[in-house]
């Protein structure tokens, strides 16, 4: 296999090139080039696998199941915090190689490696708080007893915006649960995964209990991780269009899922609300990542008394955005994962415009290349628009001004998504009226960034079932076992 560019990295052992099973590295003769969004440049190539190599990751993960089960939580909970310690003392390197093959500027990489690693800290010791139960029993000679045993082997399929928070986020509650775990990640974005498992390997994790297989054939490895008999649970974030697909097919062997799909949240600026707070939120919440993230705002609500202050305090800061290569200094937005990508909002932009929005800043890719869209604001939106009614998944704010709260909860509910909402006021009765009208699975009430490892991450109608974080996310990692002892009064 032809040896990768010198990246730049204190740690060159982090760049694998082979799919990561039963604790070996697996080649191929096909390969898959890794591509530099910010400069198209092939920055790595990796053996390119396939169904073969899909069903032996889970045939070893089946295979490692009884051993990693049978340790204690403490002793998976010591492997655990090394993986950890390794990933936070890696954080540079593991950044850096995030940069370079998803895009966002490296200090927001950086942010994504700890925000990644947390949750292997979090369910490292959640992992020791498995619960059970002992109900009263319906007679005097039995007892009713309930426990929780993890689930099996656990197969995901994970996207190339958060390459390696997505794929911590799920692994870490598997492998606390006593799960065994297989991932194919997005081809797009393959080096963070297998660098996470060159780490989970240092950290003394067994052969078996975690693998990464990469390959090209979405269909035939979606297949193998969806139906194979061995798979006891399913666990995707993606579209929703793709997660509906997957949801059927794994109905064919009755598997436990959950899902984190697609959104389309608001964030809601009422009249009486801290306008500099809310702009600074919008923006947080808005640009992140180029605008590609799942909970990112799509729609953003302003009660007219304050339309125009907030709009034009908003394209201020938008304005003060520095667009470029994430790996240069000073850069606060980088490229979109593709120019394909670039070119699908800009025909959103274009739609919306022609359907009578104004165009107040950007609305076009940028001369710096064609993965770089402008950050982008819109006015006069309305909630029907292309812009409004699609996710963007992109860096563009459309603006939609509104006159109640009754207007504004009912156009943000106006959407087959429930992912993540936000909104800004400081009346206590509205606060608590929004919150819980709002029909989204998580709600940020004057704050713009809500995800952490302690709180469950997950959203209602077609945005997914499931959490992700937190104790609730551990619960999805396990089954419940009910026993009934009875002859107790002899």
């Amino acid at each position: 296999m032809q040896n990768h560019q010198d990246l730049g990295l204190q740690d060159n052992q982090l760049i694998k090139h082979f799919s990561y099973i039963n604790g070996s590295w697996h080649s191929s003769e096909s390969q898959i080039d890794v591509l530099n969004p910010a400069n198209g440049e092939v920055i790595a190539k990796v053996a390119n696998a396939g169904v073969a190599e899909t069903e032996l990751a889970v045939k070893s993960a089946h295979d490692a199941f009884k051993m990693w089960s049978s340790k204690s939580a403490n002793e998976r909970a010591s492997i655990m915090k090394k993986w950890f310690d390794l990933m936070m003392s890696h954080q540079d390197d593991l950044g850096r190689i995030l940069t370079l093959e998803q895009g966002k500027p490296l200090a927001e990489a950086k942010g994504e490696i700890a925000y990644g690693a947390a949750f292997i800290e979090w369910f490292a010791e959640e992992g020791k708080r498995v619960y059970g139960d002992t109900i009263p029993g319906p007679s005097r000679d039995k007892r009713i007893i309930v426990l929780k045993q993890p689930v099996g082997v656990v197969a995901s399929i994970t996207p190339w915006n958060f390459p390696n928070a997505m794929i911590a986020r799920k692994a870490a509650a598997a492998l606390a649960a006593g799960c065994t775990f297989v991932v194919r990640p997005a081809t797009q974005t393959p080096l963070s995964a297998l660098a996470m498992a060159e780490l989970a390997e240092r950290a003394g994790v067994p052969a078996g209990v975690f693998n990464v297989v990469i390959g090209d054939d979405a269909r035939g490895m979606g297949e193998v991780l969806t139906q194979h008999p061995d798979v006891a649970k399913f666990t995707f974030t993606g579209s929703t269009a793709v997660g509906k697909s997957l949801i059927s097919q794994c109905a064919t062997t009755v598997k436990k899922v959950s899902m984190e799909l697609g959104g389309n949240a608001p964030f809601i600026v009422f009249k009486d609300a801290d306008i500099d707070a809310a702009v600074q939120g919008a923006l947080m919440s808005k640009y992140r990542n180029a605008g590609q993230t799942c909970v990112c705002t799509n729609r953003i609500f302003v009660q007219n008394e304050v339309l125009e202050q907030f709009t034009e305090k908003f394209s201020a800061a938008v304005s003060a955005l520095s667009l470029g290569n994430g790996l240069t200094d000073g850069v606060t937005i980088g490229p979109m994962i593709s120019s394909d990508a670039a070119a699908d909002v800009d025909k959103l932009v274009k739609a919306s415009v022609a359907a009578g929005a104004k165009l107040v800043l950007g609305g076009k890719t940028d001369e710096t290349g064609a993965a770089f869209y402008q950050p982008t604001i819109l006015t006069n939106v309305t909630n029907d628009m292309p812009i409004a009614s699609n996710e963007i998944f992109g860096p563009v704010s459309p603006i939609i001004g509104f006159d109640s709260e009754e207007q504004v909860v009912a156009m943000a509910n106006d959407t087959e998504y429930g992912l993540a909402a936000y909104f800004y006021a400081r009346d206590i009765g509205l606060i608590w009226r929004v919150a819980e009208n709002l029909e989204y699975g998580m709600v940020g009430i004057n704050e713009g960034a809500i995800s952490n490892a302690a709180a469950p991450f997950g959203g209602v109608k077609q945005s997914g079932n499931g959490r992700e974080g937190s104790k609730y996310g551990l619960d999805d990692y396990l089954e419940i076992k009910y026993l009934c002892l009875g002859g107790l009064d002899k």
